[in-house]
């Protein structure tokens, strides 16, 4: 944890709010001028690819090496940017996209860079980005109040974009002067500042009490959270279809700029420069459109906009006209990605924040990456103006996908609830201990039963995201009004980690529930040690050896309104 950050004396929902906070600003400003290094190489690798091959296939290659790895790695990577200092795994990942960039340059003005090298050290860069990612994303929550984090979500988005707009110029004007390894040492030294501020920031942290999760263990944590939270499924569900329908754009554009418009390096940095410039005034409208209309039907405006302006860039044959859709189709390709984004940031709890903006993250790029090698094959059999045309449909069609997949309404973070006292035990435990089975008793009214237990079901996906397993609610058959909700947790310290997961709207849900229970006795909650045979090992000498069978289930009585 960080200590809180100032509060800006500017409107939070001002997009510049954030900006006040030194902090971010420095942050904002260095990863600007990282992001605007970053697209001068892409320009870089895309038009040194090709030079060197003319397959449509290669090309697009490009940016599938460049996003592949923040679909493959991104889970790992948010976990450890849950698990560990994110100030620290931010310059490990740094150094990585710095030393492939590096290589990639040392390679170039050598001479030996093949197409096959070209693409291994944009993978190794696309890597090292992918493991900033998720710590970079989920620290803005560090950096500033609760009530400008969309601004500094929409800021970070316009930060890229702004490199978006001038950067493919730039890279364009650097490639055309002084050739494609210009551009690859470029990023090398746009990385450094980044890395600078990033090692001066002061990031203060409170150790937790109990241990950190390993990495697999943080890894599933972080899968089941996602699986059993439907508003965070969703919107990582319409990411990946909008960047596979939209992702040809990016994939197809030097081929639009060689083909289509029969123009060489500085016309594909212009092409790119506009989509950027339409992505910074999509950004900076956000908050506007976030007013006027809700998240699902921003989104499906977004998806039919673009695919018309995907159609009109594959049958022009004019670079004003193709510039003029590309801004229009960096608009509103923005304006969708950073919905997305805000819905993920205000929909997941701190604690798996990292790995939440991880699926996002591979959800965008892997979306952007399958997208480009469909794109990029499809146009070696039809051509770039047929497979834009077949893009744009699908993009324009997407939208039924909200006949299914509704955009959720998510006005503010859900934060933690205060942490709980450890319960009470008189078995001797260790943090391995295990099994915890936990079972909770409920008298519910007849009349009753049915809301009862559809309040269950959404109490069923909360106890699983935050860690609980084999979850079950049971009635019994010989009293109608008893129920009984049982799971287990793998052991003492996932157990304490579970309880102290739930959000504050998740403990007024599990508070809900109980305010079902009828009768004398408070909601009874038995928390027991699971002891298989074989794996008991009684010393005659132990503290609970003479009342091993007295004390090896441990009953807990929890007053009514309290917590599991």
């Amino acid at each position: 944890m960080t200590e809180p950050p100032k509060r800006s004396p500017l409107p939070a929902n001002g997009l510049a709010a954030p900006l006040r906070i030194k902090l971010f600003r420095r942050i904002w400003l260095a990863s600007l001028l990282s992001n605007l290094g970053l697209m001068i190489q892409s320009v870089g690798a895309a038009w040194a690819m090709t030079q060197m091959t003319s397959a449509a296939d290669k090309v697009a290659l490009v940016q599938t090496a460049l996003m592949m790895p923040i679909m493959l790695i991104s889970m790992p990577a948010g976990a450890i940017a849950d698990m560990y200092d994110r100030r620290k795994v931010g310059l490990v990942s740094l150094t990585i996209a710095l030393i492939g960039a590096t290589g990639l340059t040392v390679l170039t003005w050598s001479g030996h860079v093949t197409p096959n090298l070209l693409l291994l050290f944009c993978f190794l860069i696309g890597s090292g980005m992918a493991l900033f990612g998720p710590a970079w994303q989920a620290s803005v929550a560090e950096q500033v109040p609760p009530e400008t984090l969309p601004s500094a979500v929409a800021l970070n988005g316009i930060s890229y974009n702004i490199a978006r707009s001038f950067g493919p110029a730039i890279g364009g004007i650097v490639v055309a002067a002084a050739g494609a390894v210009a551009a690859f040492a470029a990023n090398a030294l746009c990385y450094v500042p980044l890395l600078i501020v990033m090692y001066l920031w002061r990031r203060v942290t409170e150790p937790s009490r109990l241990p950190r999760e390993r990495l697999p263990r943080a890894m599933v944590s972080g899968f089941r959270y996602i699986t059993n939270a439907p508003s965070i499924r969703i919107v990582l569900g319409r990411t990946l279809a909008t960047g596979i329908a939209g992702g040809s754009i990016s994939a197809l554009m030097p081929l639009v700029a060689r083909d289509l418009l029969h123009g060489g390096a500085q016309t594909y940095g212009i092409m790119l420069g506009a989509f950027g410039m339409g992505a910074v005034i999509g950004a900076l409208n956000i908050g506007e459109i976030r007013k006027r209309v809700n998240s699902e039907t921003a989104v499906r405006l977004c998806s039919l906009v673009m695919g018309i302006a995907i159609a009109i860039v594959a049958i022009s044959k004019m670079a004003v006209i193709t510039a003029a859709a590309l801004v229009v189709a960096g608009a509103v390709w923005m304006l969708a990605v950073a919905l997305f984004n805000i819905g993920v940031q205000l929909s997941a709890p701190r604690w798996v924040a990292g790995r939440s903006l991880a699926a996002f993250q591979a959800a965008a790029a892997g979306g952007i990456g399958i997208g480009s090698w469909i794109w990029g094959h499809l146009a070696d059999g039809i051509g770039v103006e047929g497979a834009l045309l077949v893009s744009g449909v699908a993009m324009f069609v997407s939208p039924v996908l909200g006949l299914w997949m509704r955009m959720p309404s998510v006005e503010g973070r859900d934060e933690a609830g205060d942490m709980l006292a450890d319960p009470e035990v008189r078995l001797p435990l260790t943090g391995r201990s295990g099994p915890v089975i936990v079972e909770i008793e409920y008298r519910v009214d007849l009349n009753r039963a049915r809301t009862f237990y559809r309040l269950m079901q959404m109490v069923q996906l909360s106890r699983k995201r935050n860690g609980a397993y084999g979850w079950s609610i049971a009635r019994d058959i010989a009293d109608p009004q008893l129920w009984t909700e049982r799971y287990h947790c793998p052991t003492w310290n996932d157990y304490l980690r579970q309880r102290n997961r739930a959000t504050q709207s998740e403990r007024k849900l599990h508070l809900r529930a109980m305010k079902f229970h009828r009768g004398l006795e408070p909601v009874k909650i038995r928390r027991m040690l699971e002891r298989p045979f074989g794996s008991v090992r009684w010393k005659e000498n132990s503290p609970d050896y003479a009342g091993a069978a007295a004390v090896e289930v441990l009953p807990a009585a929890t007053p009514a309104g309290g917590s599991t």
